[in-house]
């Protein structure tokens, strides 16, 4: 995927995702409608290839943090930050004709996105309750998420959790191996997407499955840029 194609694909999918941020928002923030209407008109602006409106995103996004005294949903907010703030910095950087600072904004990106992946699985590693299975099992025990109680079953399913939990914290530690190979690139994002769309489904998680997404043409273009 070329640089050109990788950077319009991900301000496709962002726009698309504050979209579904910003209608979810209005639903228990109606105070912040103007606010929110104001995105989504910078959002119809990302998807009609204006690059500059990521500006006026990530002033809105900065302008979250002291409405909500932080990130309003927590970790899908804080990836949503760091797409907007790279992709503000590739706009910058081709707006003064800066290719290279522009491919280093852009790569900067892939690189938390496999950051996110391996220092996720290194911490559950050294917990013992992560390599007991007892953590995930005290996911679907005790979770505040919307399990359901048929869900909450499988907590009592020892092999389930213990070798659920290996998968888990495998995969996310192997992830910087994944660069290695475009087949293995592909495969470590399906897997990487199954997560994600498991934790939308069991746990209601679905702003991180969809902003996680957004980061994954930047990994594809960095793979082909530094195998390639």
């Amino acid at each position: 995927m070329g640089f050109d194609l990788a950077v319009r694909v991900t301000e496709v999918l962002l726009a698309l995702v504050l979209v579904q941020q910003s209608l979810e928002q209005m639903a228990v923030d109606p105070a912040a409608r103007v606010w929110l209407a104001l995105r989504l008109a910078f959002c119809a602006a990302l998807l009609a290839g204006q690059g500059w409106a990521v500006w006026g995103l990530m002033a809105l996004g900065l302008w979250w943090l002291k409405r909500y005294d932080g990130p309003f949903n927590g970790g899908s907010d804080k990836m949503t930050l760091l797409v907007l703030a790279c992709l503000s910095g590739v706009e910058a950087a081709l707006a003064l004709d800066r290719t290279f600072w522009a491919e280093m904004a852009f790569g900067y990106l892939a690189i938390q996105l496999v950051l996110s992946y391996f220092i996720s699985g290194q911490v559950k590693l050294v917990n013992p309750a992560w390599r007991r299975g007892e953590a995930l099992r005290e996911v679907f025990l005790y979770s505040a998420y919307p399990v359901s109680e048929r869900l909450r079953g499988l907590a009592e399913r020892r092999l389930v959790t213990f070798w659920g939990a290996w998968v888990v914290m495998l995969v996310e530690m192997a992830f910087p191996l994944f660069l290695l190979h475009p087949l293995a690139l592909a495969a470590g994002l399906t897997l990487a997407a199954g997560f994600h769309f498991s934790n939308a489904c069991l746990f209601g998680l679905n702003r991180f499955f969809w902003i996680w997404l957004c980061a994954f043409p930047a990994l594809i273009w960095l793979q082909g840029r530094l195998v390639g």
